[in-house]
């Protein structure tokens, strides 16, 4: 991929351009001093890597269209990277984080500046460390407003919490209805979460009203986890909505809100298949062929080197075994990707959340078994499929996506449970630049960190 030279003049009034585009955008400045601190957690006292002292960490607050600089200081003893998650990074690869892959670490004693803008995104994204597992207590939520002027795509709520899982109280009154931002920090799992008497509505955030007799009511979380005979933790994380307009021990007892059983896959597949986009959905490929594994622009599809059947039990072991690379996907500026993630049954099947740099994309299906090209095609929803960075993809089955490949670099793709990041189920797309300085990656910039 060529990239602009960072001595270009022309390139740097681009780079002015971009991050100041927005005339009533602010940009946010931050110091994050990531370092040893003691935590107290259940009457324990560990020392763990934080930012700033606090766990989590900060919560970023912006509207659409803002930008923020943010000098990351490591004065911890492990290198350091940090990652914008969800944070799309037009043509700035640069700031994205992922350790060795767009970016040298961050060593200990140095720092490093993240330079980046929010453009057209809104609702809960967060940050966290993107090297080791420092994610495990260096990450926080990120809080993307409209802009100003603009307003959300519902009735504004009266409060807004975001929630980080972990055991709090939150004050509300009755008769209102409340934004919870989560964010799931969990390194290998994800979770089903309830509240006690309340129902809520999801818009990847979650809307509950305050309808029910003043009291406390417990909000709950505990671990989904699709894969057979794999261990994990089976406790249940807790928060507490507690009515401020009661009197105390007011209304009814605090309990416990049903959950899905751990393994509980119908309830997971039934909540995923009712998300929907707000807006009606205009197809980005109308011209574009549906195919099996990777569509490029209606190039050949690169498909498994070894096809074989990816569900079946007892796979043969010499199936087992993956080969070491760091060989990339190029894709043309442009072009629409259609991407088939098929999950197997290698040592056991298991849902895996797969994430995508510098994108956002349209979950068209999902689905249980082999992806079958000639039938599965008929589930897609190409009317208001809902578009994310990370898919589920179901325990020994498949998730289509789809996308338009309009943001130039090199973009990590990778599954959201740590081990397996760690063991190898991840890549990455290289994609070209376009026509002209509008089309093409930003140069890197001076502080970049080097290996």
């Amino acid at each position: 991929m060529e990239i602009i030279s960072a001595t270009s003049v022309s390139s740097i009034l681009l780079w002015l351009f971009m991050f100041f585009t927005y005339t009533s955008a602010k940009v946010h400045y931050h110091e994050f001093v990531v370092e040893a601190t003691p935590v107290k957690r259940l009457c324990r006292t560990n020392h763990v890597i934080t930012v700033n002292g606090q766990y989590p960490g900060p919560t970023l607050e912006v509207n659409n269209g803002d930008s923020l600089v943010i000098k990351a200081v490591n004065k911890a003893k492990y290198n350091l990277t940090l990652h914008w998650h969800g944070v799309r990074q037009l043509r700035n690869g640069w700031a994205d984080g992922p350790e060795f892959v767009t970016q040298c670490p961050i060593r200990p004693g140095a720092s490093y500046t993240y330079r980046f803008t929010i453009q057209k995104q809104e609702g809960t994204l967060w940050w966290h460390a993107h090297n080791s597992w420092l994610r495990a207590t260096v990450h926080g939520a990120i809080v993307i407003r409209p802009k100003e002027g603009t307003t959300y795509p519902f009735p504004k709520p009266q409060r807004e919490f975001p929630i980080v899982i972990e055991t709090t109280i939150l004050p509300v009154a009755a008769g209102e209805t409340n934004l919870l931002r989560f964010v799931n920090a969990a390194m290998e799992n994800e979770h089903f979460i309830s509240i006690a008497g309340h129902s809520m509505t999801v818009t990847t955030d979650v809307l509950v009203t305050t309808n029910q007799p003043p009291g406390r009511y417990y909000l709950a979380a505990h671990v989904y986890e699709s894969g057979r005979g794999i261990p994990f933790d089976n406790t249940t994380t807790t928060a507490i909505l507690e009515y401020k307009s009661g009197a105390c021990g007011a209304g009814p007892p605090p309990r416990l809100p049903v959950l899905p059983a751990f393994n509980d896959t119908p309830a997971k597949t039934a909540f995923v298949a009712g998300l929907r986009s707000l807006a009606r959905w205009i197809s980005p490929a109308r011209s574009t062929s549906t195919c099996s594994s990777l569509c490029i622009h209606l190039r050949l599809s690169p498909v498994p080197p070894i096809p074989f059947d990816y569900t079946a039990n007892n796979i043969s072991r010499s199936l087992q075994q993956p080969v070491r690379g760091t060989k990339v996907y190029r894709l043309k500026f442009g072009s629409v990707v259609q991407l088939v993630m098929q999950g197997t049954n290698i040592f056991v099947g298991e849902e895996h959340p797969m994430h995508i740099h510098g994108y956002q994309f349209y979950v068209l299906a999902t689905g249980f078994g082999n992806y079958d090209p000639v039938r599965d095609p008929a589930k897609f929803n190409l009317v208001d499929p809902p578009m994310r960075n990370t898919v589920g993809v179901p325990v020994s089955g498949w998730a289509v996506i789809r996308f338009r490949a309009d943001n130039p670099g090199i973009w990590f793709v990778h599954c959201h449970i740590d081990s397996h990041l760690t063991w190898g189920l991840a890549m990455a797309f290289q994609v070209e630049n376009g026509v002209g300085l509008l089309e093409s990656v930003l140069p890197p910039p001076v502080d970049l960190p080097i290996c």
